[in-house]
């Protein structure tokens, strides 16, 4: 593990993933404060206020458009990392925060609903770019037995993302009414820091060599990154690569889904990608309040518990990522699910016997935390890393395109309809979560391989 190799994956993370987990958790606690903003809004243009209908369904297009955002992100990936390179995609990306901070910021200065929304939809442009090409690029960069360290590491700066939102979501810090739009546009900081440094590092090695046949330029970056004069057994695997893919350029998305001789590493991402969504991950992200509050948890504690789950995701991440090289990837995504499974159903009980047992309040509160350090632990870093090893160059930008649109679309499906699935199936809900979970995780166990210290081109071979 060399220091450019560690501080570039340390810069891209904090610039780009951090910002991911950020933005889901950041509507959470001014929840009460922009509704009220909106109300207030509504109110002097027509002279009325909102019905809750009405402004729940308003707050809900603020919380799920940050994921309509991600899904036009996502869908760019191929045409930017083809075009600019993976350093040149994160750079022009981080452009996008500074312009969602300026919109969000100024938006109750100039009593407009409409540039919140419009800033989350930004973020979330960026955040779909940026949580495909960070894995992509890290998973490029790294020898193969650190692929797996260094590909977890966005998953940790997306939990302290979170954790970050929470902290100073506090009513003591930046959860006061007036604080709110700053609390929006903190995220210009670590995109700015990004903006400013990434140039310092060089492309891909994998994508100046396979893609712009510039093996000088490979040569030069394997050596900043590697540390060693020799890196002549990397440049030939990767020429090997190169000729098996000679006649064969850049698929589209539409020839990757017809392609038949990866359809199982297809249906692989299309299943793990949903799940972990699905699995009701964002549900709990962007309602904990709304979650703690029915839980009966009292009003001036909920912040505070909140908290602590994030910091359980930090640590939850930490044990994924040093274990990873360990236990391998099928390990640690299956015993993910399978616990987010168990403790989602574990919800709907403890919801149910409340009444009767008001003890059991804790009980769904540890019933979140086990969601959330489970997805934390691999779920959330894990089928990123997979889409970059289960495909070949040719492949692996129109592979993330499907996992990142899916992604995204199960986001936004899960955000705008969870306030509304809550009030119609009550404590039930979670049931559905959990036969998620579950079923993804039989799926790992019975088709996907085990990629650890393999090459891209061994483990294809393993799937032919």
């Amino acid at each position: 593990l060399t220091f450019p190799l560690l501080s570039v994956t340390l810069l891209v993370s904090f610039g780009s993933s951090m910002l991911y987990g950020y933005n889901l958790a950041v509507v959470n606690s001014p929840a009460e404060h922009i509704k009220a903003f909106y109300n207030a809004t509504w109110s002097q243009r027509y002279g009325h206020g909102l019905a809750p209908g009405p402004l729940t369904l308003l707050y809900a297009l603020t919380v799920s458009s940050f994921a309509l955002g991600g899904l036009v992100g996502s869908l760019l990936v191929g045409v930017l990392v083809e075009q600019y390179g993976r350093t040149g995609a994160l750079s022009r990306s981080a452009l996008l925060v500074l312009l969602a901070g300026g919109f969000m910021g100024f938006s109750r200065e100039l009593e407009s609903p409409e540039m919140v929304i419009i800033g989350r939809s930004i973020t979330g442009l960026h955040s779909g770019i940026c949580l495909s090409v960070v894995p992509l690029y890290l998973g490029e960069i790294a020898p193969k037995n650190l692929r797996g360290f260094l590909g977890l590491m966005p998953s940790i700066f997306i939990c302290l993302g979170i954790f970050s939102a929470q902290v100073l979501g506090l009513p003591e810090l930046l959860g006061k009414d007036r604080f709110w739009p700053l609390f929006l546009s903190v995220v210009v900081v670590p995109a700015s820091l990004q903006l400013l440094l990434l140039h310092c590092f060089p492309e891909s090695p994998r994508y100046l060599l396979i893609e712009r046949n510039d093996v000088y330029g490979a040569t030069k970056a394997l050596h900043r990154f590697l540390g060693t004069p020799d890196v002549q057994d990397v440049i030939e695997e990767m020429k090997e690569e190169q000729r098996s893919l000679f006649s064969m350029e850049m698929v589209s998305v539409w020839q990757l889904l017809r392609d038949r001789s990866v359809r199982w590493q297809t249906l692989s991402v299309v299943v793990v990608s949903a799940g972990m969504q699905l699995s009701g991950i964002d549900a709990i992200w962007f309602y904990t309040n709304t979650i703690f509050e029915n839980a009966g948890i009292p009003v001036s504690q909920i912040p505070y518990t909140t908290m602590g789950t994030g910091a359980i995701e930090v640590v939850a991440g930490l044990i994924g990522c040093f274990t990873i090289e360990r236990v391998g990837r099928r390990p640690l995504i299956i015993t993910g699910f399978c616990a987010m499974g168990v403790c989602s159903a574990g919800i709907t009980i403890s919801l149910l016997l409340q009444a009767a047992l008001p003890w059991m309040r804790y009980v769904s509160v540890a019933c979140v935390v086990g969601i959330i350090a489970g997805f934390c632990m691999g779920p959330a870093g894990v089928p990123l890393l997979m889409t970059a090893e289960l495909f070949m160059q040719s492949h692996r930008p129109a592979a993330y395109i499907v996992g990142g649109s899916l992604n995204w679309l199960c986001n936004f499906t899960i955000g705008f309809i969870f306030p509304f699935l809550q009030m119609s199936a009550g404590a039930f809900c979670y049931l559905v979560f959990s036969g998620v979970c579950l079923l993804v995780a039989l799926y790992v166990y019975l088709v996907i391989p085990e990629t650890k210290n393999k090459t891209f081109m061994e483990i294809s071979h393993i799937f032919a």
